[in-house]
């Protein structure tokens, strides 16, 4: 232990030296990676390109690399996606760092108050403000998006976290943003789940969801409605990703919604999903699709600006292929009259218009580009373009597909190139498409279109034809001519009683394209035997009469027509009692697993997915005694759905209690085996000991209240403002300490989880004007709220109370802890330094004396020794009790502060 301390020390000195050796400064003009959050955390050490001193983190930044790729501009200056005389603007704007943006979630009851709170506590702090000498420019409202939800400024993170003028605003954007409240998100980013026309009874596919800020949007507009606790509509979230995943579930549960799913899948290949519709199976169609596809990014060049070494034309010839993939699987799960927006953070026509034209061209005129030239009204856009080439990254242009050399051909496709008919060019609608250049509006570059779905996709619609080798076509088996009735039969039509076609199912069947995973086609049919054929129906076996008789089967005497003696064999009661028995279990397993509601495949049969192996989905049933006690304790309303409860376990004691949509259920319950579900569900309740006593062994949890609230007629508190701020600034305080009123609505109420809620008073307009609902816990004594700290800082600030200096000591607080643990851990190490000094000391000792000597000096320099050793652990020890006495000192003060 002493030995690795040691080492970790000497390390930390090493390290020291070489920055003092490497002068790690400022880095003022170096480029900073982008990144997802407001500057938390710094970033590695990394070398410099050819292995010179160490940059030390985000302080000196990476290499400073050249904005300058002349394959790049002479590509986009060939195909003039840049109106004439705006190239150098163009350009110009790339090479300038992005603007942060961020985003106040919409569908929030508060998202008022924060944006008034952000425009007049924070905003109007910036007003003739210089940081470095540079002036701070104030930030200004896209003025496309809706209600002033979103702003953009000119701050970057360095200097948001490095400026002392603006640590204030920086705390506030970390722990909104935490919260939920505020989302960082990039300008262009925000434009398609607008464009998709979201309502609260949609279901919606995110195909390509990591990282997520786009599902949050999606979310937002889902519960538009707050007073609805469950909407009709739905999300499902995708990521072919595993770990990525995860990040799309901290995204997705900062807004504590019942109605999204994540799930791991390839986004070309994501299996149809089946949902149960009055007691029958259906397949899943979604109204809306976002398919926002992995893209060659040199439309972000301002924020990653490794694109500017990287860029070529090959990413976008390798990429075109799987987002062509990918939107026609998405198109195919689209239900008729609904909408797809497909989406790139890409400038190049082989991953924008080439893949539209495409997907238009094979989809028969099931497909049409929505004209959304109305909608979003101030955000500036190109429109689509009809003409383009493909170039080879060694600069080789080519026209048209038949110019590729067969040796190209690999890498190039037909689908590359634009319509060469002018008429089905026209019918495309191209222009339709949205093309945000950069310097338009200070963003990134981005295309956008807009798909409806029309009719089934072509090889989709289930009304085949027949056709004889000569090319002849017939319909019905009365279109075929008595000559050809031998090659054509009556069972190759499909079937017309529309009734009788239906109780088929036909879609059931898989059909295996090759284009979706690069495979040979195939057809496959699943069947099962319901009862017997109705030819064998009661229909014995008969045979005629041998001498001989098996040892198990009864035989009965028959008469045949023909008059001889015939036998029938039947089967033996045993025989028939061992099936019933094994009927019966086969049964009882079936309908044990629909009763316990598991969504996840059998122990035997594991998942062989890549990723973690998650926990299964289990659904309360109706009698699970768990619920009962709930149910009593918090008076839950008789139309609650208690059959939305699942919990993550299937043995053992139930620890959470998670709540899903009545819509997600049936997603769950309907599709487990074919699925990889990450996450899902809110947590509504937590198993608490202490609370067993009382009558529930499960509190409310924070994350599900605003879910659970409209539900639950008992022990509801309704708590005036100061109330608030005494629950959210005191950890366990006593219940003198609250209003007079609060005191008499507890005095009759039995210990345990309650719910705190606080009414707006339109009489007093200058206090908090929005609804909040607290889980807290009432003790013998003590009332208290279980609010996570962002969320406790967040009511604050609505509240107008300020928690910049509070959150200020906490932080110097736990420096201070930090410098006092450090200075144990060098005492430790001095101590064990001493240690080991007298050890090799006695051996030494030892060593000159020999066998021969004396053993007074011995034992004399032992005991000095010893001695020394116990002066030296009274003084650590004294040492260890100061510091102990001083962190007793300064937690006490902190408590009374």
């Amino acid at each position: 232990m002493g030995r690795r301390a040691r080492d970790r020390r000497r390390q930390q000195q090493q390290q020291q030296r070489r920055q003092e050796r490497g002068g790690g400064g400022g880095g003022g003009d170096q480029a900073v990676r982008a990144g997802p959050g407001w500057g938390v955390k710094r970033g590695r050490e990394r070398r410099a390109d050819g292995g010179g001193g160490f940059l030390q983190g985000w302080a000196g930044g990476y290499p400073e690399i050249v904005k300058e790729n002349e394959l790049f501009e002479r590509y986009y200056q060939e195909l003039g996606i840049v109106p004439a005389g705006e190239w150098e603007a163009f350009m110009a704007a790339l090479r300038e760092p992005l603007p942060a943006t961020l985003r106040i979630t919409g569908y929030r009851s508060h998202a008022k108050e924060i944006l008034h709170c952000l425009k007049e506590t924070y905003f109007r702090e910036l007003h003739d403000l210089e940081v470095d000498g540079q002036k701070v420019e104030m930030p200004q409202s896209l003025s496309w998006y809706p209600e002033e939800l979103a702003w953009h400024t000119n701050l970057s993170r360095k200097i948001l976290r490095k400026s002392p003028q603006l640590e204030k605003l920086h705390q506030f954007l970390v722990s909104e943003t935490e919260c939920g409240n505020i989302s960082r998100q990039e300008a262009v980013s925000m434009i398609p789940p607008l464009l998709l026309d979201v309502s609260p009874h949609h279901k919606i596919l995110d195909m390509c969801a990591a990282p997520g800020s786009k599902t949050t949007q999606l979310i937002e507009m889902l519960h538009a409605d707050m007073n609805v606790p469950f909407p009709n509509g739905f999300i499902i979230a995708n990521d072919v990703d595993n770990k990525r995943c995860y990040l799309l579930v901290h995204q997705a549960k900062r807004l504590n919604s019942p109605c999204i799913m994540v799930v791991n899948h390839d986004a070309s290949s994501i299996p149809n999903l089946q949902i149960d519709v009055d007691g029958r199976k259906e397949i899943l169609f979604y109204d809306r699709i976002l398919c926002d596809v992995p893209c060659s990014g040199d439309g972000t060049m301002r924020k990653n600006i490794d694109v500017w070494k990287k860029w070529t034309t090959q990413n976008s010839l390798q990429l075109h292929g799987l987002q062509l993939r990918i939107a026609t699987r998405g198109v195919e799960q689209l239900a008729e009259g609904g909408r797809m927006v497909y989406s790139t953070c890409s400038l190049n026509p082989i991953e924008n218009e080439a893949v539209i034209a495409s997907l238009l061209e094979k989809s028969q005129g099931a497909l049409e580009l929505a004209d959304v030239s109305s909608e979003l009204p101030g955000l500036k856009r190109m429109p689509g373009i009809t003409k383009w080439k493909v170039m080879m990254k060694d600069g080789q242009w080519f026209e048209e597909w038949k110019d590729v050399p067969t040796n190209k051909q690999t890498q190039i496709r037909p689908t590359m190139f634009p319509v060469k008919d002018e008429e089905k060019l026209k019918a495309m609608n191209l222009e339709r498409c949205l093309r945000i250049l950069p310097h338009h509006q200070n963003t990134g570059g981005f295309f956008v279109a807009v798909l409806i779905k029309k009719s089934p996709m072509p090889w989709n619609k289930r009304q085949p034809k027949v056709m004889m080798k000569d090319g002849q076509w017939f319909e019905e088996w009365k279109d075929v001519p008595t000559n050809k009735q031998t090659q054509i039969r009556p069972t190759m039509f499909p079937v017309k009683d529309e009734e009788k076609l239906k109780a088929m199912n036909l879609e059931r069947c898989l059909r295996i394209l090759p284009h979706h995973q690069n495979t040979g086609g195939f057809f496959v049919a699943v069947l099962i035997k319901k009862s017997p054929m109705p030819w064998n129906k009661r229909q014995p076996k008969v045979r005629q009469k041998s001498p001989e008789r098996t040892g198990d089967t009864e035989v009965t005497a028959a008469n045949s027509n023909n008059g001889s003696e015939c036998i029938v064999e039947e089967p033996t009661l045993a025989e028939n009692e061992e099936s019933k028995k094994m009927q019966e279990l086969q049964n009882l397993d079936t309908e044990q697993s629909k009763k316990e509601g598991v969504c996840g495949p059998p122990p035997s049969k594991k998942m062989k997915l890549f990723g973690f192996k998650e926990d299964p989905f289990v659904f309360l049933p109706e009698d699970d005694p768990l619920f009962l006690p709930i149910q009593k304790f918090y008076a839950l309303d008789p139309s609650f759905p208690k059959m939305n409860l699942l919990t993550r376990t299937q043995e053992g004691k139930k620890r959470q209690l998670y709540m899903v949509s009545k819509e997600i259920r049936n997603v769950l319950l309907n599709n487990s085996e074919k699925m990889k579900v990450i996450n899902t569900g809110i947590k509504v309740w937590s198993r608490n000991s202490d609370g067993e006593q009382f009558g529930c062994a499960f509190r409310l949890a924070q994350e599900g209240i605003y879910t659970l609230y409209p539900f639950i007629h008992a022990r509801i508190i309704n708590v005036c403002i100061e109330d608030v701020k005494i629950l959210l600034t005191q950890e366990n305080p006593f219940l003198s300490k609250f209003s007079s009123e609060t005191q008499k609505k507890v005095k009759d109420m039995a210990m345990g989880s309650i719910v705190l809620k606080y009414d707006p008073d339109p009489e007093k307009p200058h206090d908090l004007q929005c609804p909040i609902v607290l889980c807290g816990w009432q003790g013998k004594m003590s009332l208290r709220a279980f609010v996570p700290k962002n969320e406790r800082l967040h009511y604050l600030r609505m509240m107008g109370v300020e928690v910049f200096k509070a959150k200020r000591k906490e932080e110097e607080l736990e420096n201070k802890t930090e410098e006092e643990g450090q200075h144990r851990l060098v005492q430790t190490e001095e101590r064990m330094d001493v240690e080991d000094k007298e050890h090799g000391l006695i051996t030494k000792m030892e060593a000159e004396i020999g066998e021969e000597s004396s053993q007074s000096p011995v034992e004399s320099s032992a005991m000095e020794i010893e001695n020394k050793i116990e002066d030296l652990d009274q003084s650590s020890k004294n040492a260890n009790n100061h510091v102990s006495q001083e962190g007793k000192d300064t937690d006490a003060s902190n408590v009374k502060d």
